[in-house]
């Protein structure tokens, strides 16, 4: 067994926290370890405890789990550190959908780039760069950061630029692509499909496919996604850019098409390249009515939630989420691949050397070992240059609290530069710099100055909701669709003869 301490920031997600301890807990070694968690929600963090106390006593293990409002005491001898914060929650995320809005971008996310991703790094940077200080002064020597929190790139830059921290940023957009090529594919199996992907964080690419052995070219895996009853008009982004380019995008649909500036900059051509079915195909604001409802929802999940906490620990469930792999591999040895966002530092052959990138390496008891050399096809290099310059930029702006580079950050954006003027550009920063003042700390001493250039501001600004907007639901409508849709599922589920 191995005893270590785990600290998780940010805990009070509590149904991605509650996979990921699972996740942890199916490793045999790893269940002697210490579970600390942090969140500055103590009902969130009250109630993730529980749940993992649930979990541990009706499995009988050793875990131990702490819970505190104190991330310092939370941070105290970890070995690992997971950060899964969203600094701001959802005010500041409405802000970052709602305010763009007004001077035409439509962003379907908005947490990588776009105005609410770069604004979304201005608030996290300076809360990871006191995780980092904590991480340094009071951690395990060595200690390892998992990052998730979004937006990924410029987190995982900050952190070991800036932070001194060894850093690894985790996403799962990989491994939901890898799943829909197995299936247009009609694998049985989707560990029959083997592949390689490198880029950016949501934009990374299916360089190499393979099935059974023998790889898959463009023309083929076109075909496939074409010919498939749903992703053909869920995925026409994606497919569009396949078509173009050569290659399938790991990142989905409403993502992809914010990170280019073709399809989201024509309001009346949105709809042409998006589908309502699901809010991650393209909806304006999408992810923020998707977290919305789930925390509206809450509070019907949670004791759902707290039930499932008495089943048996099934290793045969764990999730593709890399983190518990990573930690097993370097506890055990027990060689995990996977792809991590890490300095590029000759990775990839044609990306700048300072980026974070997202590309394949091993992990063992040895550390991570990442593959280098790699070159992108120069269609998918190309769009990848353009976003690192944004984020460096981003970087920049929020370590020194400089609004000018901030602005330039915006500017240079692929879709904000598509819709907007310079001086749209100016005045959007100068209002997303006010209305989320409260998360700034490193521009506390440019706000009276940016609210004075919006007083003096002749930029003409839209009352506009989007192109493909929908209405957040009641608790009431969601609970009716749910009902529907176990309906229709239990109508179309064949009997047994």
């Amino acid at each position: 067994m191995t005893t270590c301490k785990i600290a998780i920031i940010g805990a009070g997600s509590v149904g991605f926290t509650r996979s990921l301890v699972r996740d942890v807990l199916c490793v045999p070694e790893l269940q002697d370890v210490e579970i600390a968690l942090t969140d500055i929600n103590p009902q969130n963090l009250a109630m993730i405890r529980q749940i993992l106390e649930r979990m541990v006593a009706a499995n009988g293990l050793a875990t131990k789990v702490t819970a505190t409002t104190d991330r310092r005491a939370a941070l105290d001898g970890a070995r690992y550190v997971i950060n899964c914060v969203r600094v701001g929650g959802l005010e500041a995320f409405t802000e970052d959908i709602r305010i763009p809005l007004q001077y035409g971008v439509d962003q379907c996310v908005g947490d990588t780039i776009c105005a609410g991703g770069i604004l979304y790094g201005q608030r996290s940077i300076p809360a990871i760069l006191d995780f980092c200080k904590d991480i340094r002064a009071l951690a395990e020597p060595g200690a390892r950061l998992l990052n998730y929190a979004n937006p990924m790139a410029m987190n995982t830059w900050a952190a070991i630029d800036h932070g001194g921290v060894d850093t690894i940023g985790l996403c799962h957009g990989v491994q939901h692509g890898w799943e829909q090529i197995a299936e247009v594919l009609g694998a049985e199996d989707p560990h029959e499909v083997e592949y390689v992907c490198s880029g950016i964080n949501h934009q990374t690419w299916y360089i190499d496919i393979r099935w059974k052995g023998r790889r898959i070219g463009r023309d083929e895996l076109l075909a496939a996604f074409e010919r498939h009853p749903a992703y053909s008009s869920q995925e026409k982004v994606r497919i569009d850019v396949l078509r173009r380019f050569g290659v399938y995008s790991t990142e989905s649909n409403g993502h992809l098409s914010e990170y280019l500036p073709w399809y989201r900059k024509r309001p009346e051509e949105i709809s042409r390249w998006i589908d309502l079915s699901e809010w991650i195909h393209g909806e304006t604001g999408g992810y923020l009515r998707e977290c919305t409802e789930t925390r509206n929802w809450f509070d019907e999940e949670y004791p759902r939630l707290l039930a499932k906490a008495e089943e048996r620990i099934d290793p045969a469930r764990r999730t593709t989420e890399h983190a518990s792999y990573i930690i097993e591999a370097l506890e055990t040895g027990r060689v995990y691949r996977g792809h991590f966002n890490v300095k590029n530092r000759g990775l990839i052959r044609n990306l700048p050397e300072d980026a974070i990138v997202e590309t394949t390496g091993f992990v063992d008891r040895f550390g991570l070992n990442m593959v280098a050399g790699i070159e992108l096809p120069g269609a998918c290099a190309v769009p990848c240059i353009a976003s690192i310059n944004v984020q460096r930029l981003a970087v920049q702006a929020a370590v020194t609290g400089d609004v000018e580079t901030l602005k330039l950050a915006v500017l240079n954006d692929p879709l904000a530069g598509a819709v907007c003027t310079p001086d749209e550009v100016w005045a959007m920063v100068d209002e997303m710099l006010v209305a989320e003042a409260a998360w700034l700390p490193q521009y506390a001493d440019a706000i009276d100055a940016a609210k004075a250039r919006m007083a003096k501001s002749t930029v003409v600004k839209r009352t506009w909701n989007g192109a493909a907007r929908q209405s957040i639901r009641s608790v009431d409508e969601i609970r009716a669709a749910r009902a529907e849709g176990k309906a229709r599922n239990s109508v179309d589920r064949p009997t047994d003869a």
